[in-house]
């Protein structure tokens, strides 16, 4: 299973990789509700400078960043854009039939600014935490076990489908598939035939997979009830000074984006 490509700045020193995992999942879960209870322009640009300066802290690169959003971006970026002509009644510009309201491009900042925040927080907490850091501090939170050996192993072996995808691609291609006639935007019954048979094969295949794993499991004893044990040699990790001021302040922050909310609903 090659992870290289999803945790590949793991091994970074900016103060966010060093941040302890339960204080970072608490702290940055916290700022995504907020950032979603946001529905006023005016909370918009600090909500983008607070994702920047947390984005600039991880030392990730922006095409990190880029590369994730690529394809929600032109999803939501496809719904969107029906706001400004179908929602709202002040016109701003109008040529025919098409038509431009204010209150249409207001929720179409608002909804695109969101869900840049949110998934850029959700990419920083990926991009510095080990997963199976982030697993044992969910766990740790009060996750049950079955969700957490559930999002484990689903973690796990979506690379394992890939890759056995990737390999039965290659192996119709060495064959002939998509070559020539089958490159036309019309498929005719044997290339249907032929994907039909590879996702068949690519299910049966993971089915199997996940028997051969369960058996495995279960051969060592999962779900016997077994006491904890700590492994030799571990260290448990003390937050410093570091943690706890990113901890406050983004707490912080989160509550200030609320209040802001709530103060702004009001007026």
């Amino acid at each position: 299973m090659i992870l290289s490509h999803q945790e590949a700045y793991i091994q970074l020193a900016s103060p966010i990789h060093h941040w302890l995992p339960r204080q970072k999942l608490i702290s940055l879960f916290a700022l995504m509700f907020a950032f979603a209870a946001v529905r006023h322009l005016a909370l918009l640009l600090p909500m983008l400078a607070v994702t920047t300066i947390l984005y600039g802290l991880s030392q990730l690169p922006v095409s990190f960043l880029g590369q994730r959003l690529r394809y929600p971006g032109l999803f939501i970026l496809t719904v969107v854009l029906v706001l400004p002509l179908a929602s709202g009644e002040t016109v701003l510009w109008q040529w025919g039939w098409l038509t431009v309201r204010q209150e249409g491009l207001q929720s179409m900042g608002l909804v695109l600014g969101r869900f840049l925040s949110i998934l850029t927080l959700g990419f920083i907490l990926l991009g510095t935490t080990p997963f199976l850091s982030l697993i044992k501090a969910m766990r740790s939170l009060g996750l049950p076990a079955i969700l957490t050996d559930m999002t484990l192993l689903a973690y796990r072996y979506l690379y394992e489908i890939a890759d056995t995808l990737a390999t039965m691609q290659q192996a119709m291609r060495l064959r002939g598939f998509g070559q020539t006639r089958q490159r036309r935007l019309r498929l005719d019954g044997r290339v249907q035939q032929q994907l039909a048979s590879l996702i068949g094969t690519l299910l049966i295949r993971s089915y199997e997979r996940s028997e051969r794993v369960y058996k495995a499991m279960r051969l060592r004893g999962y779900g016997t009830p077994q006491s904890p044990v700590k492994p030799a040699g571990t260290r448990q990790q003390v937050p410093d000074k570091t943690g706890w001021a990113l901890t406050g302040t983004t707490l912080a922050l989160a509550v200030g984006f609320v209040v802001a909310e709530v103060v702004l609903s009001g007026l």
